[in-house]
């Protein structure tokens, strides 16, 4: 509904006098009436229970009430819905549904009518109604408390109602003419009750009225009844038709309507009988669900045989059911039983897989009986004289029990017992007996029905002395490398006496027992042996004698190894499909083969054994895979024409068998005769659906039949099928004649085929170098063709086709022709050779030139020999290679050459010509001097030319050096005509040649020329320093020289006075210092000094001055004692000028420093970053 009706008010409950009670009952006189309230899905009633609280039931639900009188209740309903009565077998059901405009039952009360456009109501059986909540109605009951426990709980069907022509839900409007006949049948009987009933509209408690429910003809069921074809009273709604009222909920169940019909009869099964109950056993006998519904009798489809299911529960009528019983009879016994238990039993009837609710619980209660047997007395306490027993009562099965009884064999142990104890305590004490006795003891109880069976009897003992000789031990289990073993105790021992055991083993076995008192005797000596091995694993089982359809035998071997152990029985174990892994055992026994039977034709099995014996299983087997054979396929229907008939071929299809035979089907057999004699002839087989059946006369009538195969044999042929070819193109050539003329030229000639009726028109010949891409070469009437401009020795196809006015005929078969060998073809890619790809040691690019040529095609006849001409030369005549060297050639000469291949049949044509030059001859070594020298440095010329030379001149020089080793180095290579060698020694001889390289190659090498370096000067002084002595002495100091080599060091003292223009020498000789004492006052002198190194040579003695130092400045002028002296006046002068020389050198560095930062900054900040 769209909107729900307000809950309703405490004050609007029923009266208390109603009675609900926790099962229906029907009364035939009328005197007490079971009123069913079905409260709908969606909705609920509010019930008042006998302690005054409400209790809410949710619909769906049927909420049994009980009328003292017969009568209905008056029923106060929610705004906008209204109460009808419906009698079903006695049963009077109170439905609530949504009231219509139009429609007032009468002798009901409406409080008022509702806002919204009302629902037509479908109102399910029983099996449909699931549980939702919402909405409360009011029966009352005073009899009894009903809990929703108590009600049924069932799956609701969806509210149907008018809707648009567009279903929310896409129901489609798709029904089977069985579900059609169906609701047809229930409208029928809905509007036959409708019409029975119309009369008795007045009185609502005994019949109301029914109104027929809308049809939807969209989804196409009928709206008001329900899938089993119980009518449920649904009021029809005019209002929300085309006014846009409420909308319908259009949830449909997705159940067909024969399985609802189903369910719903199903579920009309009444509860089980309980008789003949016993204190472990009853009776439950129960009848076939009624197909008598809502006072009609549905003669739709009621089953002959229905499956029952029995549910029992020991808990209570809510606890959990137990499924005791499944099966088809109707009468049922229960066994172990409970005595004294109350029981539950419902029956839920089953039909092809859909089973209806189950029915209402059955109470029994099974009868009291004796007691159960009770547990053996243990003992409590032992001495030497007494013994001390206690139990445990067992279930006294519904009445208490009185007395124990105690029985014993008063250690006499000939199995005759008496009584030593009765009475209702659990214990008792058994005095005056002998020491190590032992005895007998049972135990049973008594209640108001009897005695119970006597328990197992014990054996116990009083303490006694030592034990005795126990018996020897026994083989409990025994494995392939352990033993286990057990043994008793010893006779005349108590059960309960602590005795300990010492098991002695070497090659035999015995025991020792002792206690407190003492040792015993060994026992008997034993042997025993270990358990054999598991066995092997047995052969893989073949298959013996013929497989039939639905059985076949299979047999194996034993395995190789049995472990040492007989062999006790094999087990065989079976798997449907060639990959099943669900194994089932079909046999066990000992013997070797089995026959598996109950098998499907054309089916899998995968087989497998695995043997038993003493030492164990073993592993299983290969699997063995067996087929079932599989029968024949049925017929085929006769096959079809495809597409339009042809001259000489028709296309057939067909379909598979209808039945396959167990088998899939693999082949095909086509058979066809012509129409006027009965020759069947097989045209196909295979495992298409499809063929084209060709050879045919063309406007000729054939009859087909087909048959299918599967791997058993081919079923029936199908009925036959008769097709009439079409008038068709010429028959296939006969293969042409080729004859070839010549190396370039053959001649081809066809004959005239069939024409089936029709001219040839005109013929197609196709040719070609690859037998699968060959052209029309000619298209025309003739019956010959000439082909020229072919290559020797080449393999060609061709082929010939007719055609008439119909179409082309087929082509001929391809022939095959090779033109006969001829010369060599002409030679292509004949290039030089670069001088660097050269590996000859004898070739020279002056007087060889080197070649290459690509092989060409031999036309059939192997290539001998290349002959190479070379102009005016006589030509030249190689073997079978590809490159040769040319030698004996004049320097820097032009040739012409070009080459031919030759072979058994001749000279092929000469290839195109290509010019090559020689190289000129090396040039010869220049001459080498040395134009510059130093103690350290040579500088060497040679040639004619600039010293400056481009590397694009055609001449290069090589110039090497002799080093330590006695071996000439390379100094320099290029076309430069000077070079100097630095970083020599002084005083040192040096040898040097070189040699002259052009394009020829490279020149002899020069003869050896000798350099020898100078000796070095010494090293220019630092400037002198004056000291004056007096105004007409002053004193020159210098820095003093090492010896160079050997050579002594002197120095050279020169002064220059006032003006003149030259020094004079004033000191010469070893000394670092030097008095001058010609000064003048008021005089400039100028000093400098020289190093001289004093060679001792050989050849004789040789100074070498080296440069002079700076010019120091000396003014003399006179003492005058408050002035500065002359002294003073030099020391200024010359500190001054040191002075300035520092500053300029700091004031470089500082400089050079500062532009150095500058440029790193200028490149870590634009560059780097």
């Amino acid at each position: 509904m769209a909107e729900h009706p307000p809950l309703l008010d405490t004050a609007q409950i029923l009266s208390s006098d109603i009675s609900l009670l926790s099962a229906p009952i029907v009364s035939a006189d009328g005197t007490q009436q079971v009123i069913l309230v079905q409260v709908n899905p969606g909705e609920a009633f509010t019930i008042r229970r006998e302690d005054g609280q409400f209790q809410c039931i949710t619909g769906p639900a049927q909420v049994p009430m009980m009328s003292p009188n017969g009568s209905v209740p008056p029923i106060y309903m929610p705004p906008g819905y209204a109460p009808q009565v419906i009698e079903d077998n006695g049963v009077r059901r109170v439905v609530v549904v949504p009231q219509a405009p139009e429609f007032h039952p009468g002798g009901h009360t409406v409080i008022h009518r509702s806002p919204h456009p009302p629902l037509p109501g479908f109102i399910p059986v029983p099996t449909m109604m699931p549980p939702p909540p919402r909405h409360m109605y009011s029966p009352v009951t005073a009899a009894g408390d009903m809990t929703t426990q108590y009600m049924p709980q069932y799956q609701s069907s969806q509210v149907y109602g008018d809707v648009d022509a567009h279903s929310t839900h896409g129901r489609s409007n798709f029904r089977d003419e069985r579900s059609s006949k169906t609701y047809e049948r229930l409208q029928k009987k809905l509007k036959d009750r409708q019409g029975t009933q119309k009369d008795k509209m007045s009185s609502p408690p005994s019949s109301p009225q029914k109104c027929p429910s809308p049809i939807n003809e969209h989804n196409g069921l009928t709206k008001g009844q329900n899938a089993g074809g119980i009518n449920t009273g649904s009021v029809k709604s005019k209002s929300g038709r085309g006014k846009g009222g409420a909308q319908i909920d259009t949830e449909l169940e997705e159940k067909d309507e024969e399985t609802k019909a189903f369910e719903a009869l199903l579920s009309n099964i009444i509860k089980p009988v309980a008789s003949d109950i016993q204190a472990r056993t009853v009776i439950l006998t129960w009848s076939p669900p009624s197909n008598f519904i809502n006072g009609e009798t549905d003669e739709t489809t009621v089953p002959e045989l229905y499956g029952y299911e029995i549910l029992v529960s020991s808990t209570g009528k809510d606890g959990k059911y137990k499924s005791v019983y499944a099966g088809e009879e109707t009468s049922v016994t229960l066994n172990d039983l409970k005595p004294a238990t109350d029981y539950h039993a419902k029956v839920q009837a089953e039909y092809n897989s859909i089973k209806g609710t189950p029915s209402e619980a059955e109470s029994f209660t099974t009868l009291s009986c004796e007691p159960d047997v009770p547990n053996p007395p243990r003992i409590a306490n032992r001495t030497k004289n007494s013994l001390t027993l206690q139990w445990k009562a067992p279930s006294d099965n519904g009445s208490k029990i009185q007395s124990f009884i105690l029985e014993w064999d008063e250690g006499k142990g000939n199995g005759e017992f008496c009584q030593c104890y009765m009475g209702s305590q659990k214990q008792f004490k058994i005095t005056k007996l002998s020491p190590a006795m032992g005895c007998k003891f049972r135990l049973s109880a008594k209640n108001d029905y009897g005695t119970s069976g006597f328990s197992e009897e014990v054996l116990y003992y009083t303490s006694g002395c030592a034990p005795s000789m126990p018996a020897s031990p026994v083989l409990t289990k025994a494995g392939v490398t352990w033993l286990s073993l057990q043994w008793s105790k010893p006779l005349g021992t108590p059960s309960d006496e602590g005795i300990s055991y010492i098991l002695e083993m070497e090659e035999e076995t015995s025991v020792i027992a002792y206690n407190s008192e003492g040792k015993s005797n060994p026992s008997e000596i034993v042997e025993f042996t270990t358990c054999p091995d598991k066995p092997g694993v047995p052969v893989k089982p073949s298959v013996k004698g013929k497989i039939h359809s639905h059985s076949f035998k299979i047999t194996w071997d034993p395995p190789k190894d049995n472990g040492g152990a007989a062999i006790n029985k094999y087990v065989v174990e079976m798997a449907e499909g060639p990959n099943g892994n669900k194994w089932d055992m079909i046999y066990s026994g000992a013997t070797r083969e089995h026959l598996c039977d109950r098998l499907n034709p054309g089916c899998f099995y995968r087989l497998r054994v695995y043997c038993i014996s003493d030492g164990g299983q073993s592993a299983v087997s290969e699997s063995l895979l067996v087929q079932t054979p599989a029968v024949p396929p049925g017929p085929c229907l006769p096959p079809r024409l495809q597409g339009r008939p042809k001259a000489k071929e028709i296309q057939l299809r067909w379909g598979p068998p209808l039945v396959d035979g167990g088998s899939p089907i693999y082949c095909y057999d086509v058979e066809m005769s012509p129409v006027e004699k009965d020759e069947p002839r097989e045209v196909y087989q295979g495992s298409e659906v499809e063929c084209t059946v060709s050879n045919l006369l063309p406007g000729k009538t054939y009859s087909f039949r087909l048959r299918a195969a599967n791997k058993i044999g081919f079923g029936p042929f199908s009925e036959k099928c008769e097709i009439t070819t079409a008038p068709g193109p010429p028959d296939q050539c006969k293969p042409p004649q080729v004859t070839c003329k010549s190396a370039t030229c053959a001649q081809v000639n066809w004959e005239v085929p069939l024409s089936n009726g029709t001219d040839v028109t005109e013929y197609r010949l196709e040719w070609g170098g690859v037998e699968g891409s060959m052209q029309i070469c000619y298209c025309g009437p003739g019956l010959s063709y000439e082909l020229k401009g072919l290559s020797p020795a080449t393999t060609y196809y061709c082929r010939v086709q007719a055609l008439s006015i119909v179409g082309p005929g087929p082509f001929s078969e391809v022939v095959a022709c090779v033109t006969p060998p001829s010369v060599p073809a002409i030679v292509t890619c004949l290039q030089e050779i670069s001088d660097d790809e050269i590996e000859d040691p004898h070739y020279s690019p002056s007087t060889c030139l080197a070649i290459s040529w690509g092989k060409p095609c031999d036309h059939g006849s192997e290539i001998l020999a290349y002959s190479i001409d070379c102009g005016d030369k006589q030509p030249l005549t190689v073997g079978k290679v590809t490159s040769y060297i040319i030698d004996n050639l004049q320097p820097d000469t032009t040739y012409r050459i070009r080459i031919q291949a030759l072979n058994s049949l001749g000279a092929g044509p000469f290839s195109h010509m290509i010019k090559l030059k020689t190289k000129p001859l090396p040039p010869d070594p220049p001459r080498l001097e040395c134009v510059a020298f130093s103690h350290q440095n040579l500088k060497l010329k040679w040639g004619e030319g600039t010293p400056r030379t481009l590397s694009t001149d055609s001449i290069q020089y090589h110039l090497q050096m002799e080093d330590k080793n006695g071996r000439f180095v390379s100094l320099y290579r290029g076309p430069c005509h000077t070079y100097k060698v630095q970083r020599l020694s002084e005083s040192t001889s040096y040898k040097f040649c070189i040699q002259a390289c052009n394009e020829a190659g490279e020149g002899p090498l020069s003869q050896e020329y000798i350099f020898t370096t100078p000796k070095s000067v010494p090293a220019a002084l630092k400037a002198p320093k004056i000291e004056k002595v007096n105004d007409h002495i002053c004193e020159i100091t210098w820095e003093c020289l090492q010896p160079m080599k050997g050579d002594p060091v002197i120095y050279s003292l020169q002064v220059m006075v006032g003006k003149d223009s030259e020094f004079k020498q004033i000191y010469k000789g070893p000394d670092s210092s030097f008095r001058y004492s010609s000064l003048q006052l008021n005089c400039e002198y100028r000093f400098r000094v020289c190093a001289i190194r004093q060679c001792q040579d050989p050849v004789g003695h040789q100074d070498l001055v080296g440069p002079y130092s700076t010019t120091v400045l000396f003014i003399s002028q006179r003492t005058e004692p408050p002035a500065s002296t002359n002294r003073d006046t030099v020391e200024s002068t010359r500190t001054r000028r040191a002075l300035s020389d520092e500053q300029c050198a700091a004031v470089i560095l500082v400089l050079f420093a500062f532009f150095s930062i500058l440029i790193a900054f200028i490149i870590q900040y634009f560059v780097i970053k």
